[in-house]
């Protein structure tokens, strides 16, 4: 299913093959859909070009370190207190946020679902969201919530915001506009896009249906790993993240603004579109990257190193090294480790980890773990190869061999993940998962293996 999507007034496109977009991670950006709409020198002028308004959406508290402070100044048609009037609470029953304990589905496990099957009903992007997981505590601003999307329609005069969080979004089929106060976002499979805490947006369906994977941060934003002693290349390079340029639709027609705050859902009417900034200049905005361009590190002589080294973007927690969340990328890569056991190995974690398969196979779990599915080994819990997988690695011929055709995620948190009513009694739960580990043999003879 495609829908054309509702014509937004946008800056002159840019040279190169990214038009439309402006690379960089946390650059400070600044964008015009019209000649002359953005001041300098200046944030505040007395009268702004156009008729225009300033206002200012930050990020982060106005005192956080400068290394930290997020903010952009925006210069809109309409102050967005236009865009807000009476609230009604109203009820998206499968969007749920932490703390989220249902006292007869059981968290403690290690599960798999197959991928979550598209209904006969035609879903939005606020209809469609189902949230698996929960964690930590939305109202404290610590945890997340990892969701499946079911889109098979836009949003038409309807727009939307989060007060809670900021999104993480990992397409998995189907293609899908966000439509921002801040301009324009196309995603695909491959590629990621994050939305930021309080950005008004509308999703529109540009080849459906669409279905993937959201993580709803609601602590510190993602930002990109320090990469400690390897230095200032490979993994996720900024240059290969992109922000839109401006775009604004000035269009007098009743609408909804649906917001989530507090874990709660709230819709007002007004008689406007809100996506109404002609220019803006800051480093607070959306961003799309294309997951092709994460440049994958590993051990070039033996041993399998920590999944940690693949991860694309980190959320801290405020505790050194254990992050809020962090997004972790297992795709194509060379192996050759000499004399070494390549998948990941069996361990217990303190983290809790929720994976999904994009496409491809896994290589530590090579049958049942299909694309669009979920993983969730929780906190302290046990996991690793099955038994099939641990054969193949344990008698490989160890010459260099290529993982190919392959991208799985991970949304990994220092907080135990709570299943939804939803996850433990409606998806496609595969029952036999814990059985994968079933037929592993003892193999222990109290004799040393001869090399």
């Amino acid at each position: 299913m495609t829908m054309p999507p509702h014509n937004m007034t946008q800056a002159p496109s840019l040279p190169g093959p990214h038009a439309g977009y402006m690379p960089g991670f946390g650059n400070d950006f600044e964008t015009e859909a019209l000649p002359d709409a953005l001041p300098q020198g200046m944030n505040s002028p007395q009268k702004v070009n156009y008729g225009l308004y300033g206002e200012q959406l930050s990020g982060t508290a106005f005192t956080a370190p400068q290394g930290q402070n997020e903010r952009t100044w925006c210069y809109r048609i309409r102050p967005s207190v236009k865009h807000s009037h009476r609230y009604e609470k109203i009820d998206l029953p499968y969007w749920k946020s932490a703390p989220n304990i249902i006292e007869d589905v059981v968290s403690l496990g290690q599960y798999r679902w197959d991928p979550v099957p598209h209904s006969d009903t035609e879903q939005t992007w606020l209809t469609g969201m189902r949230t698996m997981t929960t964690a930590g505590d939305v109202h404290t601003q610590v945890g997340m919530a990892a969701h499946v999307y079911l889109v098979t329609q836009s949003m038409v005069d309807s727009y939307f915001y989060s007060a809670d969080s900021e999104m993480l979004v990992v397409p998995q089929e189907g293609r899908l506009r966000f439509c921002t106060e801040l301009g324009i976002i196309d995603v695909s499979p491959k590629e990621i896009a994050i939305l930021p805490r309080g950005l008004v947006y509308r999703v529109e369906v540009l080849e459906g249906p669409c279905r993937g994977f959201v993580c709803e941060n609601y602590g510190q934003k993602f930002e990109l790993p320090n990469r400690g002693p390897i230095g200032a290349n490979c993994m996720a390079n900024p240059r290969d993240f992109k922000s839109p340029v401006a775009a604004f639709e000035d269009r007098d027609v009743p609408s909804t603004v649906t917001i989530k705050w507090c874990g709660q859902f709230h819709e007002t009417k007004i008689g406007h579109s809100p996506l109404d900034v002609v220019a803006w200049h800051g480093n607070y905005a959306p961003v799309k990257y294309d997951l092709r361009t994460y440049c994958p590190v590993g051990a070039v002589l033996f041993d399998h190193p920590d999944p940690s080294i693949f991860t694309v973007l980190t959320a801290p927690s405020g505790q050194d090294g254990t992050a809020n969340i962090d997004f972790v990328l297992f795709r194509e890569r060379w192996m050759v480790a000499e004399d070494t056991f390549r998948p990941p190995w069996y361990h217990k974690n303190i983290m809790s980890e929720l994976m999904g398969n994009i496409y491809g196979q896994y290589d530590a779990k090579p049958k049942g773990f299909v694309p669009g599915g979920i993983s969730l080994h929780n906190m302290m819990l046990p996991h690793g190869p099955d038994r099939n997988a641990f054969e193949k690695a344990s008698n490989a011929n160890l010459g260099p061999s290529k993982l190919d055709q392959t991208m799985s995620f991970m949304f990994e948190t220092r907080f135990p993940q709570q299943l939804t009513e939803f996850a433990g009694k409606e998806a496609p739960l595969q029952d036999d998962y814990i059985d994968c580990w079933a037929d592993i043999e003892k193999k222990f003879d109290g004799t040393p293996e001869k090399k």
